[in-house]
């Protein structure tokens, strides 16, 4: 019988070698959804996009905004409205040009003549359309510091 004493010791194995994973999979997958993302993001845009223009700016790109919705702004003139039917139309105007506007809905009570108005809508021939109409008003607030200045100020309002 032979000693175990004399059986030399194992030797220890070496480190084991990784498989090493290719890169590949990972980046196309994380361009993959880059990719998507901004597809999702940015492919409609130009189809969502609103321009606010002035009369002045449209009469001058009414060929690549005719028919697309957006916003002109200006002051207002020539108001016509029938509070029965709820048909508004008036002139929007930057003083360089002008456009008739049609509008049916209710309207606040800062519409005026002379007042800043801002419109979505589309043209449909000469003629804007609205379907939503906003009107500025003015940007001054004073609060009223006795109780006279505050029943004066509800005696008008009224």
């Amino acid at each position: 019988m032979s000693d175990p004493s004399s059986v030399p010791p194992p030797t220890p194995l070496g480190q084991a070698r990784r498989r090493r994973r290719s890169p590949w999979p990972a980046v196309l997958g994380v361009t993959a959804l880059v990719g998507l993302t901004g597809f999702i993001a940015f492919g409609n845009l130009n189809r969502s996009l609103e321009y606010f223009v002035t009369p002045t700016e449209y009469q001058q790109q009414q060929a690549q905004l005719q028919g697309r919705a957006i916003r002109i702004g200006g002051l207002v003139r020539d108001v016509q409205y029938d509070p029965q039917s709820l048909n508004l139309r008036f002139v929007v105007s930057d003083g360089g040009a002008s456009f008739p506007v049609q509008y049916q809905g209710a309207v606040s009570d800062l519409f005026k003549e002379n007042q800043g108005v801002v419109v979505r809508g589309e043209f449909q021939g000469d003629t804007f359309h609205a379907s939503d109409l906003v009107v500025k008003h003015s940007e001054e607030y004073n609060v009223p510091k006795t109780q006279a200045e505050l029943k004066d100020m509800l005696n008008t309002t009224e």
